[in-house]
């Protein structure tokens, strides 16, 4: 033997001193091994590109579902209306949260079976919104999607001039009217953005007049103690093309006790009640033969304690004009008032027509003595409570010429 390593073909193995012998096939495996996985693809049947038959293979992990939303990521110059589109695919949606920087939420519902979501609403101008929104797919794995966009800032605004004003008690006669800055062709839209309830509650409608006036009433007058919210949501609402609303603004009144007084024009009489009865009967002047008195129902919409009436200002030329009328309180837009009068003698009041269109109570001038019937009804009275004339040669008052509105029927409001 010459004492050199002897090779024995076909044994797989080379024999040498140490653990050489073993070390080397096992290497040799381990290659071949890491040649075959990498081949293989898993053992799945794909090809070296990780596809099989042209498709990815999904994941046994990660969702199916995809979340969809509109407008993308970083927009700005968002509409308002109809631009927020929030939907899934191969899933459906479970959570939907989109609010601004401060944290309110805009409302809306996931509909069509999960698969999409709407806000109830439109969504604010100038605002910066936050979207996360997540589905599940048919195996219960959720994917989520995050979004921020900001809406689009106004060029031209319109706001809503509101009556009653903010904490008022007022008349059982008060409606709520609205007053817009600029005139509104999309309405449906406006009232949209607008919400008056009552507690108790109690159906309310609603009546345009023209483009730019919103008004809001009960069936019959208010109950007393009625408590009424009313809430505006413009920001955001296109009134018009290009112009939008800039209020989001909640407005609370309360219904005080009830009075509502009954003119007779030819009895020159006026009977004040209180829940329905009466508390006092007070003798007055209306309007005389060519300037006579709407009848109707008429709701107090301001009071002056002293205020000018002058004739040229709602058609009369110069026949009156004076500076100092006492207790004055506006029945209509027109210039229907009842107020206090001392320029007429004593024994008008109670036995002739002699105003303008108004309806007189003895008053002295000035309006410093409270013991007068002109003293003692304003201060009586509040903003709301309503003025009932009849028997007047006149017609009834338009219910839009001032707060009126008890005079149209109520088939004629929209629920």
């Amino acid at each position: 033997m010459s004492g050199r390593p002897t090779a024995y073909a076909g044994a797989g193995r080379l024999r040498g001193s140490g653990g050489g012998a073993r070390a080397l096939p096992a290497l040799l495996l381990g290659v071949l091994l890491l040649l075959v996985t990498a081949c293989s693809g898993g053992g799945d049947g794909a090809g070296a590109d990780g596809k099989n038959g042209g498709k990815v293979k999904p994941s046994p992990t990660l969702s199916q579902a995809v979340v969809t939303v509109v407008p993308k990521d970083g927009a700005k110059d968002v509409d308002t209306s109809g631009a927020l589109k929030i939907t899934a695919s191969k899933g459906k949606l479970t959570k939907v949260q989109v609010a601004d920087t401060k944290g309110a939420e805009v409302a809306g519902d996931i509909v069509e079976g999960g698969t999409a979501w709407r806000p109830k609403l439109h969504l604010a101008a100038s605002t910066t919104y936050k979207v996360h929104a997540v589905a599940k797919d048919t195996h219960g794995r959720e994917s989520a999607r995050d979004t921020t966009f900001t809406t689009l800032v106004p060029k031209n605004t319109f706001i809503g001039r509101f009556t009653p004003e903010d904490g008022a008690t007022v008349g059982v006669g008060m409606p709520v009217s609205l007053n817009f800055s600029r005139g509104i062709t999309d309405p449906k839209a406006v009232e949209r953005g607008i919400e008056v309830k009552a507690e108790p509650d109690v159906e309310i409608r609603h009546k345009w007049y023209g483009n730019d006036r919103l008004d809001f009433r009960p069936e019959k007058y208010w109950a007393p103690g009625t408590k009424v919210t009313l809430t505006l949501a413009l920001d955001g609402v296109e009134g018009r093309p290009g112009v939008y609303g800039k209020q989001a603004k909640t407005v609370h009144f309360t219904i005080g006790r009830s009075q509502v007084s009954y003119v007779d024009a030819s009895a020159h009489t006026m009977r004040v009640t209180r829940g329905g009865k009466t508390v006092k009967n007070i003798p007055i002047t209306a309007g005389a033969p060519g300037s006579t008195t709407y009848n109707g129902q008429m709701v107090i919409s301001e009071k002056y304690p002293v205020t000018r009436m002058n004739g040229e200002t709602v058609g009369y030329g110069g026949e009156y004009d004076i500076p100092d009328v006492p207790h004055a309180m506006r029945l209509s837009t027109s210039g229907t008032f009842v107020h206090g009068n001392y320029w007429a003698g004593p024994g008008v009041f109670g036995n002739q027509n002699a105003s303008h269109g108004c309806v007189g109570l003895r008053d002295a001038r000035g309006g410093g003595d409270s013991s007068t019937p002109a003293a003692w009804f304003y201060n009586s009275s509040l903003l709301g409570d309503v003025v009932v004339v009849s028997h007047s040669n006149d017609k009834q008052i338009q219910w839009w010429n001032g707060l009126n509105g008890w005079n149209l029927p109520w088939g004629e409001w929209e629920s």
